[in-house]
């Protein structure tokens, strides 16, 4: 068991609302979570979790109508969900580093590379033109692009997916920041690509002593990179802990069908577990557990009562009315 590290990061039971014609619908309810010094949190769930719009809330990139209603986000002891927009563009870049699904909705087409990365740097730390290009030419030959020197007067189109992503993460890195954002960053590579890029974000984060809350609907993603596990379903937490504890002991049963959805070359199966039904929409949330109108498992609390956050083991947290009663490693819900 890993020792827990002092929190760099601290969400506190963060609501975030959208006002509507129909209404406010409530996407993040009472969310909390923490990533320490040095940490790769992973956060996992199907698409409409909650997922990025939690991570959005961090960098106060919120869509509008969207805001936060409730709850406090800290980086560093410093509380910063209620800055200005000026006081949190200086911190995106300069302390919190964002990488995207799309690399191309962070490189300005119009600009080469070198351009793009010279003006990040110079935006946040005091380099002359020739240091800031130096530092550029260094996170390129860093994230493994070949021939960087040659290449980083190139444009984004000039790239393949897979190395376009690579400068994004060297823009990502760019000022030195301590907490990484990172939002599907693989989801639109090949497999082997996808390998690669999450090496080099493992990598480049432990030179760099960054901190990483990574986004993905992908639990394999998960149990490659990070240290621990934060489970999203409905915009609310599921079930969190070390990955390694979670994939053994999953006590959530939407945790395990995310596990049962993963293959398994030990133990090959002519069907991989699914889960039945869909996540409900904003307007159509159920009382109880979100999740009870999918659990094959549900009972009347299930359908009643929200269950709370309850500690399964150190650093294991589930909220289910049923994690002491859960299925043992193997079984089928």
């Amino acid at each position: 068991m890993t020792e827990p590290r002092e929190a760099l990061l601290d969400i506190r039971n963060l609501r975030v609302e959208f006002p509507t014609r129909r209404g406010t619908l409530c996407a993040i309810d009472d969310v909390s979570l923490t990533i320490g010094e040095g940490e790769i949190l992973g956060v996992v769930g199907e698409s409409g979790a909650g997922k990025s719009l939690t991570g959005s809330a961090v960098i106060g990139l919120l869509p509008e109508p969207g805001r936060i209603v409730q709850g406090e986000i800290h980086l560093s002891g410093r509380r910063i969900d209620g800055l200005s927009d000026e006081e949190m563009r200086r911190i995106r870049g300069k302390e919190i580093g964002a990488i995207f699904q799309d690399p191309l909705t962070s490189l300005n087409p119009l600009y080469s590379i070198a351009y793009q990365l010279v003006e990040t740097i110079r935006t946040h730390l005091d380099l002359t033109a020739k240091q800031a290009r130096k530092r550029a030419l260094d996170l390129l030959q860093e994230v493994g692009i070949p021939a960087a020197e040659e290449r980083m007067d190139g444009y984004p189109h000039e790239f393949s997916g897979g190395m376009r992503q690579r400068v994004v993460i060297a823009l990502a890195l760019a000022a030195h920041p301590r907490l990484i954002i990172a939002d599907e960053p693989t989801t639109a590579l090949d497999v082997s690509i996808q390998a690669q890029i999450i090496a080099v974000l493992k990598r480049l984060c432990r030179e760099h002593h960054a901190s990483v809350m990574l986004i993905t609907h992908d639990m394999g993603v998960i149990a490659e990179a990070a240290d621990r596990v934060a489970v999203m379903y409905a915009g609310r937490i599921a079930e969190t802990g070390p990955v390694e504890e979670v994939i053994r002991r999953a006590r959530h049963p939407y945790t395990y069908g995310l596990m049962g959805s993963i293959p398994q070359l030990k133990t090959p199966a002519e069907r991989l577990s699914q889960i039945d039904g869909a996540m409900p929409r904003l307007t159509e949330m159920p009382d109880g557990c979100a999740f009870h109108p999918r659990c094959p498992r549900a009972v009347d609390r299930c359908r009643a009562q929200r269950p709370p956050i309850e500690v399964v083991a150190a650093g294991h947290d589930v909220a289910c009315w049923l994690f002491e009663s859960a299925p043992k490693p193997g079984a089928r819900i």
